[in-house]
């Protein structure tokens, strides 16, 4: 596929000024997609519940993976944000594996901001049998988000505050909540975010959505 572009091995490239533009202009054209494929997802079956904007993070069949390589958008938009793929990364049913829900924007559809203020209510019984956590990445960079406290994540192996119902509130916002610091994520005005829900060994409720997972919300 890159011969016809002047890319082949042993051979030198050589790209004349024509071709420095188009493969120039393809680069920064290529990465606008790759990160709109991730932010807006689309896919068919790629939403985790109708209610919240959680979506699978790894569209990859579990039971066909090799079918995974022929899903050039699905690919792009999961490669663009990650490192490696595996099919315990995109389980189907309960056992030893990892699943992946992201979210690029809060409650009212609006892409989430580090200059704000969010609280996300995980309700009690998460479907796993380890434990969940919350992390927050940049946008631009895909990497841990950069904060003075170097905190990116929040889970349940965590002192975590509670709710008397048993759910958790995670915040995320450039100041720490009174009496929530220790569930709190920092973020950073001026840089956008996105965030990634692990569950490590899933169980049913996963599997079914019976579980809900609602969205940041604004406070």
């Amino acid at each position: 596929m890159l011969r016809p572009l002047g890319l082949e091995k042993g051979k030198a490239f050589k790209p004349n000024a024509r071709q420095k533009k188009i493969l120039t202009d393809a680069a920064l054209v290529g990465e606008a997609m790759a990160k709109a494929n991730s932010a807006d997802r689309r896919f068919a079956g790629g939403k985790y519940r109708p209610d919240a904007h959680w979506d699978f993070a790894l569209q990859l069949d579990a039971d066909d993976p090799g079918a995974f390589w022929n899903l050039l958008d699905e690919r792009a938009s999961w490669f663009y944000e990650a490192v490696g793929a595996g099919a315990a990364m995109a389980p189907k049913r309960p056992g030893p594996s990892s699943a992946y829900l992201s979210a690029y924007k809060d409650k009212g559809g609006h892409w989430l901001d580090g200059g704000t203020s969010y609280r996300l209510r995980v309700p009690p019984h998460a479907p796993i049998k380890l434990f969940w956590s919350v992390t927050v990445y940049d946008v631009d960079t895909r990497a841990l988000i950069r904060n003075e406290q170097k905190i990116a994540d929040r889970s349940s192996r965590m002192d975590l505050r509670k709710n008397e119902d048993g759910s958790v509130d995670i915040y995320t916002g450039p100041k720490a909540p009174a009496g929530f610091e220790k569930n709190w994520i920092p973020t950073v005005p001026g840089k956008n975010w996105f965030a990634y829900f692990r569950f490590y060994n899933p169980t049913e409720a996963y599997f079914n959505r019976s579980w809900p997972l609602p969205d940041f919300e604004e406070v």
